[in-house]
């Protein structure tokens, strides 16, 4: 993805811990990792129900990364960073990793 803008929506129950969670966890994930590029839309499924059915939304939380044809999706509270740089399309490295071919 490169340093494409990157547009995500995630579906939530606003009160229940989980979706608490998986908000902090995606906001956190963006700010570290697509500071200035991205735009997180949060829908409670509760007040737009229709949102939830049309994109066929069955179990929250759920994070749909829209930016991407088909839409990428991940259910769960977002706490696996790798499960995210993978699904944002982030070719990040650990600290102290190098490149290339060991000899």
């Amino acid at each position: 993805m490169s340093d494409a803008f990157v547009f995500c929506t995630i579906y939530v129950v606003e009160n229940a811990p989980n979706s608490q969670q998986a908000i902090r966890n995606l906001t956190d994930f963006c700010r570290t990792f697509l500071p200035g590029r991205h735009r997180i839309e949060i829908v409670d499924v509760f007040l737009h129900p229709e949102r939830a059915l049309a994109e066929k939304i069955v179990l929250t939380p759920t994070l749909m990364i829209t930016s991407f044809s088909p839409a990428r999706r991940i259910v769960g509270d977002l706490s696996d960073s790798g499960v995210l740089q993978q699904a944002f399309g982030l070719d990040i490295q650990p600290p102290g990793a190098r490149g290339g071919i060991n000899a």
